[in-house]
């Protein structure tokens, strides 16, 4: 029962970490990646949705994403809700194509992306402590229905620390690695 809890645990601060992996792929420094566009939500009837459901995204060359909505209507949403998100981006459209050019990076736009990445690393950290909270309130639930013993109980919440913080200092890594790169000219 207990492993059974380290072991959730873990797992979900593991998903924590790929999904910050795969975020801080998505800034880039500079080419284009149609990843950028992936979390731009677009109303469409109502509800909101991602980008790519309401257009096909692809890239026009390695500085220019083509964005090119379904349907005609949806042109004007698809460009504001672009403009609108905190990439700093600035589409242009042409016809029933949208095209979001990436602006050069300058010293200011690659505080900016670290500003950003670092948000998304806060996020992450965020998770991964809310799957120790998480854990630590079934153990004591556990312990309330006499299931465990408290020394049980304490040994497992150590356990469960040392696995937050070991997680906490991957995402510190992943931080520092990607400023690195943001920053290199």
């Amino acid at each position: 029962m207990l492993d059974d809890i380290k072991k959730t645990a873990d797992q979900k601060m593991q998903k924590s970490l790929e999904s910050l992996k795969n975020d801080l792929a998505k800034v880039r420094t500079g080419r284009a990646h149609t990843g950028l566009l992936d979390h731009v939500m677009v109303e469409y009837y109502g509800s909101l949705v991602a980008v790519n459901q309401v257009a096909n995204v692809n890239l026009g060359d390695a500085r220019t994403i083509n964005v090119q909505p379904f349907e005609k209507s949806m042109i004007g949403k698809v460009e504001k809700a672009i403009r609108d998100c905190d990439l700093g981006l600035n589409p242009a459209t042409n016809g029933d194509l949208i095209r979001v050019p990436m602006p050069m990076l300058t010293e200011e736009r690659r505080r900016d992306m670290t500003k950003i990445v670092r948000g998304e690393a806060e996020g992450a950290k965020v998770a991964i402590r809310n799957v120790r909270r998480d854990a630590n309130d079934t153990l004591k639930k556990l312990i309330k229905d006499k299931e465990i013993s408290e020394d049980d109980e304490r040994r497992t919440q150590d356990e469960i620390q040392k696995m937050t913080d070991k997680a906490v200092v991957e995402v510190d890594r992943l931080l520092q690695q990607k400023e690195t790169d943001l920053m290199a000219v």
